[in-house]
């Protein structure tokens, strides 16, 4: 296809590789050329053939659709297939494309009833029927908890919304790519395949944090089913990025209970359900619950989220911390790297965890009496390791645990104002840098100098999500 050979073409510009041609068939850049034409095609409606004889206008479209999906991700827009852009590429997914219909009718399509049937006409190998029943059950649970929608299940032949487990080409014109990759799709009100689930069977369901739980997906999918479309709220359910999200504590974000409401007004119940909102770097109110270096990043936690800062690349990457460590609790009240061991420690009430990259160690959690807390303190506010020394911040006061005699200092606690002149307010989070302590309280952060014993500057919290301060 000659769109192929045009992204190619981008793609070695943009590397600044050789342009020597013809490009091997086994080539990186091709592969690389192929993921892009093969996503943008199946989720930004790029056209399958584009001929010579539309060469200039080739090149646009790739990269306008580019653009487009750039856009939608929040990635930087270039309009060239980079190293951001591919990997976002190959994350695993939905079927349903961000872009353009994937409707069955035109326009918006709705159920015209608030009573839908559904039927579960296949099961997946890897889990229970029962647990399919249970885990469908819960993720239907999520949409008629915010609206005024109730489903029943049916083992009539018709249903309105029908679920199965299928591979490959199974005869709905968008066929399953195996393993990873695209994970599910389904189909918008209407009849016919309308509202209809398609789970793809060669993946490995599970209901715990291996592999992929069947419980986000489901939840996703029926989003579509109910019609709604892909949300660019990288927090919200409707976000067509796959992302673990536990089934007994999983609350609907607002984004995805302002979209089915839109639909299907509101709730039935007497208090209307609200749910999470997913924080905005660039808010001037936002602040962080605890803050870790990470082999050279920085990460900055905030309710079920952190962001991840590299020092050598401009933008500022959100995720969800249980797709990295799907055991860890949201809500992290403090973390911190302890260099010589590379690991990080982090906190939350009186545990804590041991993380290797992204391992957690075994024998995980651990009590913070561990460290020496009398039992009076039940949680940390914040805390970072220096020169052999660990400290930990708790109220209006700090501990300092030396790390190679694995005990508290004599001494100790001792007062935040006291010892680190000029930091008045309570400690949310903080990290280390070049001799700098960096102490973060509400929306602004202060720059402590060690050796100059001094506050030498204050700004605001978000200008490390390079954002500029008003």
């Amino acid at each position: 296809m000659f769109s192929l050979k045009i992204l190619l073409f981008l793609l070695l510009r943009h590397e600044q590789l050789s342009k020597g041609f013809p490009v091997p068939s086994e080539s990186p850049e091709e592969t690389n050329a192929k993921i892009a034409q093969d996503y943008l095609e199946k989720f930004y409606q790029l056209p399958r053939y584009i001929y010579k004889s539309e060469r200039k206008k080739s090149a646009s479209v790739i990269v306008e659709k580019l653009k487009e999906m750039q856009r939608f991700f929040g990635l930087n827009v270039t309009g060239k297939p980079n190293n951001e852009t591919l990997e976002m590429m190959t994350k695993p997914r939905c079927g349903v494309p961000d872009s353009g219909g994937f409707m069955l009718t035109p326009g918006n399509p709705k159920w015209q009833r608030t009573n839908l049937t559904y039927r579960i006409i296949n099961y997946t190998r890897h889990l229970l029927e029962t647990d399919v029943e249970r885990i469908i059950e819960q993720a239907l649970q999520v949409w008629s908890r915010v609206s005024p929608l109730n489903f029943i299940r049916t083992s009539e032949e018709e249903a309105d919304i029908k679920i199965s487990f299928a591979q490959g080409d199974h005869g709905d014109n968008s066929p399953f790519d195996g393993p990873n990759g695209i994970l599910a799709h389904a189909f918008q009100p209407g009849p016919g395949l309308g509202g209809d689930v398609h789970f793809d069977a060669e993946e490995i369901w599970t209901n715990t944090s291996e592999n992929y739980n069947l419980f986000p997906v489901a939840a996703h999918e029926f989003g579509h089913s109910l019609g709604l479309s892909h949300s660019t709220d990288p927090g919200a359910l409707m976000y067509p990025n796959y992302a673990f999200s536990e089934p007994s504590t999983y609350s609907l974000p607002q984004d995805d209970i302002n979209g089915i409401q839109a639909i299907y007004g509101p709730s039935s119940n007497p208090v209307q359900p609200t749910g999470p909102t997913t924080p905005t770097a660039c808010s001037p109110r936002l602040t962080f619950d605890a803050i870790t270096t990470l082999r050279g990043e920085i990460f900055f936690f905030k309710d079920r989220y952190f962001w991840r800062k590299h020092p050598q690349l401009q933008r500022v990457e959100l995720n969800f911390i249980s797709l990295f460590w799907p055991s860890l609790p949201n809500g992290i009240q403090a973390a911190y790297e302890d260099f010589d061991k590379d690991l990080v420690f982090i906190f939350k009430g009186n545990q804590y965890w041991a993380v290797s990259g992204y391992d957690i160690l075994q024998g995980y959690p651990k009590s913070i009496s561990n460290y020496g807390f009398p039992c009076s303190v039940q949680a940390i506010d914040a805390a970072v390791s220096y020169r052999g020394k660990t400290y930990f911040f708790v109220n209006n006061e700090f501990w300092r645990y030396d790390d190679q005699r694995q005990s508290m200092d004599p001494g100790y606690p001792k007062s935040i104002a006291s010892t680190f002149q000029g930091i008045e307010s309570k400690i949310e989070a903080v990290f280390q840098q070049h001799d700098f302590f960096l102490f973060f309280s509400g929306p602004r952060y202060y720059a402590y100098d060690f050796n100059a014993h001094r506050v030498t500057g204050v700004d605001r919290s978000n200008r490390w999500l390079n954002c500029r301060s008003e």
